[in-house]
């Protein structure tokens, strides 16, 4: 039974290992000839994402190429200290989160992809379900993204994605360079005035960083914005205008786009994962998007027909992922709160945030997506 795989990201390679895995016959379909590609941002994978590493088989290259990050830091933008709490984890796991670049992450993922015996197609785009079926698709797994054309083949009333407000620029400073005092530990939340500011110390001295600026209106083109615009917009926050000024340049530019809910996320013999069915946001896009693989090639695995595989998928995701779509609407809000929110925070968060984050996020953190099942010829 041939599987045809829409997009060779996260989502589209963790499917395509998971669907091999368990017998199916996988081709992956990506337009770009790299899609790792060698800039761009980095990646945090929270330990339900590692979970599904392990089920896929690739947790231990993946650990290899990132490093682990404990905990994780909350700061006003004055340099405050407002939570101090486990990073992508409860406090118990013994498994860290890892923070890598996306591109060893695609790389990592796409290599064990072809060790379970898919095959990988670059350079070639498909536009949707139709082309899928010309390629003798007996299964189509629309992993193309937000963008996805996929989705608009299954819906033509399918919402489009939306400017939210908030463009996200991506770098590298030399650690050495840094002068004015920054925490030099886990991974670092700076509540700004125009947004938030995240870095994080690298084991090799380096700093990599990701400016989160709240704006009404999108630049024209976020690759254009400086490091001296960034540090300007951050001059009011210390530790983030240290951080940019020992910058050593940008690795990733872009602008940040919300997607209503998702009504038709399959149909027939065509699914949905990742960004193309929930770009859930909140740090989880890329560990949603592994789970995503290992739950739909499971219940494939169990069903006696595609439908109703596609039917169990749908009904064991639609709940989480939704749920997390609604963490992610009050993270951006958050990010743009006014001068009145801000000092309320600032109040607040350091006598209530430790104590109550752990009851809050368990829901997400001992989420376990299973294992999948042995290998047989669909």
């Amino acid at each position: 039974m041939r599987v045809v795989v829409i997009g060779g990201g996260v989502a589209g390679s963790a499917s395509a290992i998971a669907l091999a895995k368990v017998g199916f016959e996988v081709t992956v379909y990506e337009a770009y000839e790299d899609p790792a590609g060698p800039v761009g941002s980095y990646v945090s994978l929270a330990v339900n994402g590692l979970r599904a590493l392990a089920a896929l088989g690739c947790l231990e290259q993946v650990q290899e190429a990132g490093f682990p990050v404990a905990r994780q830091l909350m700061w006003s933008g004055r340099g405050k200290l407002l939570g101090d709490v486990a990073r992508g984890r409860s406090p118990e796991d013994t498994l860290p989160s890892v923070t890598l670049m996306r591109a060893d992450l695609v790389t990592a993922l796409r290599e064990e992809a072809l060790r379970s015996g898919a095959r990988i197609v670059t350079g070639q785009r498909l536009a949707g379900s139709k082309d899928a079926v010309a390629e003798g698709a007996d299964l189509i797994v629309g992993a193309d993204g937000i963008w996805s054309a996929t989705r608009r083949g299954l819906d033509a009333a399918a919402p489009e994605p939306v400017y939210a407000k908030i463009y996200y620029i991506s770098g590298i400073s030399d650690g050495s360079r840094v002068r004015t005092e920054i925490s030099r530990q886990g991974f670092n939340w700076i509540f700004a005035k125009r947004g938030v500011f995240i870095y994080l110390p690298a084991p090799d001295g380096f700093i990599w960083w990701t400016a989160q600026v709240a704006a009404p209106q999108p630049p024209p083109d976020p690759a254009a914005v400086s490091l001296e615009d960034l540090a300007e917009l951050f001059r009011t926050e210390p530790q983030a205008e240290a951080v940019l000024r020992a910058a050593t340049g940008v690795r990733a530019a872009n602008i940040g786009h919300v997607l209503a809910p998702v009504k038709r996320r399959y149909q027939g013999t065509t699914v949905l994962v990742g960004d193309a069915a929930h770009p859930v946001g909140a740090g989880q896009g890329a560990s949603m998007a592994m789970e995503d693989a290992v739950v739909l090639a499971r219940e494939l695995a169990a069903a006696d027909s595609i439908p109703a595989g596609l039917a169990a998928f749908d009904r064991m995701r639609h709940p989480r992922s939704g749920k997390l779509a609604k963490t992610e609407t009050a993270n951006r809000d958050a990010k743009t709160a006014g001068p009145i929110t801000t000092r309320m925070r600032e109040m607040i968060m350091p006598h209530v945030f430790n104590r109550f984050y752990e009851k809050a996020t368990s829901w997400l953190y001992e989420y376990d997506p299973g294992s999948l099942p042995a290998r047989q010829p669909r």
